[in-house]
């Protein structure tokens, strides 16, 4: 009897191991039918153990978003490419200037396989600060010069 290529994920390495196997399966440019019978397989590996081991509720997005980033071994530049936005918005997303649209959830939960209610969730933004003004009316004033 043939020994299985993949088993049930029961620990954080072997999940480790399939979502790069994943990874790399996904991101092959001659795949073939194996090859995505194998990526549905490990899609729902994954997914079960993510299923049971992760609190993602408990989780803000972007800092889920990162880690998932992290996870997926994903940089800025593959978000920019997977969500078909710009690197400014990217980059604004992931410093906490802008929140996800509906849009961007949508393509993120269809990506990481996860419910777009993990994404979903109210967190706080960060406001940049403005520098004070200075006082305007000394800025029209007219200085007299000295002449020599």
């Amino acid at each position: 009897m043939e020994a299985l290529k993949y088993k049930v994920i029961k620990t954080k390495k072997q999940y480790n191991e399939y979502c790069d196997i994943l990874h790399d399966l996904v991101f092959d440019e001659n795949r073939s039918d194996e090859s995505e019978d194998e990526i549905e397989l490990l899609t729902l590996l994954i997914e079960k153990y993510d299923n049971e081991n992760s609190s993602f509720s408990e989780v803000e997005p972007i800092q889920l978003l990162k880690s998932l980033m992290k996870d997926h071994k994903l940089k800025s530049k593959d978000l920019v490419d997977m969500l078909g936005v710009s690197k400014g918005l990217v980059s604004d997303i992931l410093n906490y200037k802008k929140g996800l649209s509906k849009e961007v959830i949508r393509k993120l939960a269809d990506h990481f396989k996860l419910s777009q209610e993990v994404f979903n969730r109210p967190y706080k933004l960060k406001i940049p600060t403005t520098p004070k003004m200075r006082n305007a009316s000394m800025m029209n004033t007219q200085k007299k010069l000295e002449t020599a």
